[in-house]
């Protein structure tokens, strides 16, 4: 798209290249990710560690499934979504507890089998459901055993689960128990990761779930749910958090400019006969934008709006630039007021009109954004800007038709704006109607031959369309293009290095591409969305967790947000997982060979 959305468009191409070419996306040294929509699948070709014993939660399992053969139904139970009864008090145990002195005067043979007596008669407890019998049972199978195995531990934990209410930090304390025991023990890490996500210690039950899945082989489709489930509370939570106390801060210059551009320059409105200090701070705020100045141009209208400005005019442009910079911002309920309080200074103000529009549907209120759209074309029906900007709502909702119908009606008022012939061409090729896509285009590149952006947009589609080479050397032509400028817009760097690297995998030239956009833009979120998928792709966990971390720090909104949280922290937890399953390494690289 050829407006604020194309950044975000690119870094979403960039992902769905990664999911589409490669399937597993390998990071550190070994970890396999698969990243789709934002969410991180695991892998690995770790085998199930043996000789651990009957788990109680396995052998409830079983009997169910023997009960179910011979036509009893009986309850299921299971640690964390099964039915809570309420807990009756435990019978007396036919057992006393035997002293220290006694257990020491048995051998080692006598206290493994007194051992396993006591875990079998937990199992049974366990089974009928008399959950606080089963963990003395238990307890007394660790205190008498000369070796405690994992499972007592495991076993024990799964009673504090289904106790009422869950006693989640003696589920923990015995799950580090059974892990010190034996570290691949599956069952105990998915147990403690359960109760982590119940006490919303997120990060540390991503940690057991990414540990459990890889270890697991992918074998329990439930624990790679759980994987899923945790990491969008964690980045959903972690999202929150910032939001609530980050500053507001203006996006990348690439991301602005681009918004900027989509509407076409209009002459500024003449100052009163004797200004205010307001009104010539709003003039000076005008050309600061003019010259691209973008945050002396903040600077400059809040300052002009405090001041006051003394005619409904300049009042209502100066609401229109504040709330404009409030959008970009993420502040979209300022932004809202300052677009409304602009309209009502001045209803025939057809661009205040148009930017609440995009403010609805940011809000996922199409319904309103049309309304908007009606009204300003009652205003005012001969602004192309109204059609242009319709068609873009329509295209982000998958009418393609319509959209194109919409940015033919702005070219017919104007046929100077190279944004409605480019979206006219991306929309047909939407639609599927490639030959006149590849018409238009053609005729815009004739048309606007000093403008990088059709270059740009062109080579989208040809890439698209896996035709390399015309590609890049489209991307290459709006890269010169772009030079003539100060600065320079960067997406066509970008877009030269993802054609790099999906034309003869050259990782090296992708990255210098991206490297050179970031000295231009240092902020610009395509160039480092790319960077941190380019370094999933060699394995280079630290750097791409860096650069996740900065993709969070860059972006707008809360859905950005939360995609750029969910890759960072599928990354950590992957790096976590060889720090402490480093012999892991080798069958998991062996794994990355194969894909």
């Amino acid at each position: 798209m050829a407006s604020s959305e194309h950044p975000a468009t690119l870094i979403e191409r960039v992902q769905h290249f990664v999911s589409d070419h490669k399937r597993a996306v390998l990071i550190g040294t070994a970890a396999a990710v698969v990243a789709v929509g934002g969410v991180a699948y695991y892998a690995s070709t770790s085998s199930r560690p043996k000789g651990r014993g009957t788990d109680v939660e396995k052998a409830a399992k079983k009997d169910k499934k023997k009960s179910s053969k011979s036509g009893k139904k009986k309850k299921s139970v299971k640690d964390v979504d099964g039915p809570i009864l309420e807990e009756r008090e435990p019978k007396e145990l036919e057992e006393q507890p035997l002293t220290d002195e006694q257990i020491a005067d048995m051998s080692d043979e006598e206290r493994t089998k007194l051992a396993a007596s006591f875990k079998e008669k937990g199992n049974t407890a366990y089974k009928e459901r008399r959950f606080a019998q089963a963990a003395v049972l238990y307890t007394r199978a660790i205190s008498v055993s000369p070796k405690p195995e994992p499972v007592f531990y495991s076993n024990r934990a799964a009673c504090y689960v289904n106790m009422t209410p869950p006693q989640h930090e003696l589920v923990i304390s015995d799950c580090d128990e059974a892990l010190k025991l034996d570290s691949n023990y599956v069952k105990a890490l998915n147990r403690r990761g359960n109760a982590l996500e119940s006490l919303e210690r997120y990060e540390e039950a991503l940690r057991d779930f990414t540990a459990a899945t890889i270890l697991d082989k992918f074998a329990n489709q439930s624990t790679a749910q759980s994987v899923e489930r945790v990491l969008q509370k964690l980045a959903t939570k972690k999202a929150a958090e910032i939001l609530a106390h980050r500053e507001p801060r203006l996006p990348s210059y690439t991301f602005i400019s681009a918004y900027f551009a989509a509407f076409r320059p209009r002459a500024h409105p003449a100052l009163p006969e004797n200004p205010t200090t307001g009104d010539e701070t709003l003039h000076l705020a005008l050309q600061a934008l003019d010259a691209a100045d973008y945050p002396h141009a903040l600077s400059l209208i809040n300052e002009a709006i405090e001041q006051g400005i003394s005619w409904d005019i300049g009042k209502s442009e100066a609401l229109n630039l504040r709330g404009t910079f409030k959008f970009l911002t993420g502040d979209v309920d300022g932004a809202k007021a300052d677009f409304q309080e602009s309209i009502d200074l001045q209803p025939s103000f057809t661009q205040s009109l148009v930017k609440i529009a995009s403010v609805h549907m940011e809000q996922g209120d199409p319904k309103k954004a049309f309304e908007c759209f009606e009204e300003a074309i009652k205003q005012n029906p001969n602004d192309p800007d109204i059609y242009y900007h319709r068609g873009q709502v329509l295209f982000i909702m998958n009418e393609f038709t319509q959209a194109a119908e919409n940015y033919t009606k702005s070219t017919e008022l104007d046929d100077q704006f190279v944004f409605s012939h480019i979206q006219l061409a991306v929309a047909q090729y939407k639609s599927g109607n490639l030959q006149n896509s590849m018409a238009t285009f053609r005729r815009t590149l004739k048309a606007f031959p000093q403008r990088s952006e059709p270059q740009n947009y062109y080579g989208e589609l040809l890439l698209d369309q896996q035709r390399f080479e015309e590609a890049v050397e489209k991307f290459e032509r709006a890269v010169e293009l772009e030079k003539q400028k100060t600065p320079p817009n960067v997406l066509p760097l970008v877009n030269k290095g993802l054609a790099l690297y999906q034309w003869k995998q050259d990782i090296g030239a992708a990255e210098r591409c991206c490297n050179e956009a970031l000295r231009i833009d240092p902020e610009c979120e395509a160039a480092v969305a790319t960077l941190a998928q380019l370094s999933l792709q060699q394995s280079k966990i630290d750097r791409a967790v860096e650069m996740f971390e900065r993709q969070a720090e860059l972006a707008r909104s809360e859905p950005e947000l939360v995609n750029a949280l969910t890759y960072q922290y599928a990354s950590a937890s992957q790096v976590e997982f060889l720090k402490n399953y480093p012999e892991m390494a080798a069958q998991l690289n062996a794994l990355a060979r194969g894909m």
